[in-house]
């Protein structure tokens, strides 16, 4: 099935991927240095799949538009969507935090150093940085914190994903979810 040759016009599905991938960590990134929401410790390790995925997709999509191997072209698909699905346990797992379903990891929003002893420690224990807590979204858009935006649109692009990569060679559909 993965040497079946992909048909040129899977491309725009490729790109597709590519496009959202680059679009969600773009997204988490502005809403951090522009929009000033500081990411927690959960949040910050939900970004590790989408940044080794997205320049294996844009090799994948180099490697359609090269007609490179399709062994090749399909396996950077399949692993995008092994990636997706690894980003979307990971946003369920802190969407769970947050509402409170199981424990977070220690140290979300945890200062290290014990109590201060004199004026000046506890002045410099003032001016240091509180990293968020896991447990509080940063923000809820139509009732859903970032992780569980995360959840869905890594649970569509890795659909996605996987339909293209296992795919016949006819057009893949996009899921009904899509």
């Amino acid at each position: 099935m993965l040497d079946t040759p992909v048909p040129h016009t899977h491309l725009k599905f490729y790109i597709l991927v590519f496009a959202g991938m680059c679009a969600v960590i773009l997204s988490a990134l502005a809403f951090e240095h522009i929009g000033g929401y500081q990411p927690c410790k959960l949040c910050l390790e939900q970004r590790e799949p989408w940044y080794v995925a997205i320049p294996l997709m844009a090799l994948a999509c180099i490697s359609l538009f090269m007609k490179w191997p399709a062994c090749l072209t399909r396996g950077l698909m399949l692993i995008g969507g092994l990636l997706m699905a690894y980003s979307l346990v990971l946003a369920i797992r802190h969407a769970g935090v947050e509402w409170s379903w199981w424990e977070g990891p220690g140290g979300c929003g945890v200062v290290e150093g014990g109590l201060a002893t004199n004026t000046t420690d506890f002045l410099k224990q003032l001016q240091q940085t509180v990293p968020p807590s896991c447990k509080e979204p940063a923000l809820r858009v139509l009732g859903l914190s970032f992780a569980g935006w995360n959840a869905i649109v890594s649970l569509m692009l890795g659909m996605i994903a996987f339909k293209t990569a296992l795919s016949d060679g006819r057009q893949p559909e996009l899921p009904a979810a899509v």
